[in-house]
């Protein structure tokens, strides 16, 4: 017999929960919106004026910073979408597509700033008003700071993974943008003419850096990787700790957008009815519920030493 699954993530006065949970991390994204587009017309005015690659490079990073929250917002909306006849778990993997495709843009960016780094280490150019640049640098990251710890109250009180990874971008902003001040002061206070263009080279590999790990992680997600070893043991240890469950086999995992998906298999008394079987199933559906909010859960129940015919798939530990 084959147990439905509960999506307990949804318990009682969940409507005026997730409610909140919207506005909060519409809120939060609206905010990431609001300082992209301020710190570029800050920093297209610097970058004009400076002629420093340094700042190039941040101002291109900035540019990101706005469409990546743009396509973040839209796609975290579209994965939100309830389940429907064509797309019957969910749109979670909207925001793996959206990933990529900041992904593509990162890349195409950071190799443009690469190459004109090395051209300027090459034939040598002159930066101009530093005291300009590090001016914005300064501004961009007192608002990036504001940014930062509003974006840290929403995740506490959403646990948003959306928000969390625009969270961890923006803190890259920091270093990035006082790599700029550091470039510009060296070049023109310091007279190491040659720090501009090699700060704008390691801003680019920064950058290059930052795509490889995103497309890893949307990768996994659309690939349906498995959890993480240590997250399985953690929801291996809860269904084991059952007093009835006889053990579990064929376990799957997968995570789709913010959505977390299992289905095992239990063994159960073969003389256990049908009721006590539901309520087993019921128990341990709560009890993985309570760690793993929101997670939807399949659970298949068979008899006691009951053994499926050996599928490509199948999970045996």
């Amino acid at each position: 017999m084959s147990a439905g699954h509960h999506d307990h993530g949804h318990a009682g006065g969940g409507g005026h929960h997730h409610a909140a949970h919207g506005r909060l991390t519409s809120r939060a994204a609206l905010a990431s919106v609001s300082t992209a587009v301020l710190l570029l017309l800050l920093k297209s005015y610097a970058a004009y004026h400076t002629d420093s690659v340094a700042m190039l490079g941040s101002l291109a990073d900035t540019g990101l910073d706005l469409l990546a929250s743009l396509i973040t917002l839209f796609a975290v909306r579209l994965a939100a979408m309830p389940a429907d006849r064509e797309h019957r778990f969910g749109h979670g993997k909207a925001e793996a597509i959206a990933a990529l495709f900041q992904v593509g843009i990162i890349t195409f960016s950071a190799v443009g700033i690469g190459w004109r780094a090395v051209a300027r280490l090459i034939h040598g150019a002159e930066t101009a008003d530093a005291e300009l640049g590090i001016a914005v640098s300064a501004i961009a990251i007192g608002v990036t700071l504001l940014l930062v710890a509003y974006q840290r109250y929403v995740i506490k009180r959403t646990g948003s993974v959306a928000i969390h990874a625009d969270h961890v971008h923006y803190q890259s902003d920091l270093l990035l943008n006082l790599s700029v001040i550091v470039a510009l002061a060296l070049d023109q206070f310091a007279g190491l003419k040659g720090a501009d263009p090699l700060f704008g080279v390691a801003i680019a590999l920064w950058l290059a850096w930052g795509a490889w790990q995103a497309s890893s992680y949307a990768i996994d997600q659309l690939m349906d990787k498995e959890w993480p070893d240590e997250k399985r043991h953690k929801l291996r240890a809860i269904a084991d700790g059952h007093p009835e469950l006889k053990g579990i086999h064929e376990l799957r995992t997968r995570t789709s957008g913010s959505r977390d998906f299992v289905q095992f298999h239990i063994w159960v008394d073969p003389q256990m009815t049908v009721t006590d079987a539901h309520r087993v199933v019921d128990e341990i559906e709560q009890q993985i519920a309570s760690e793993f909010p929101g997670a939807e859960i399949l659970i298949h129940v068979d008899p006691e030493g009951h053994v499926d015919h050996p599928r490509e798939t199948a999970e045996t530990h």
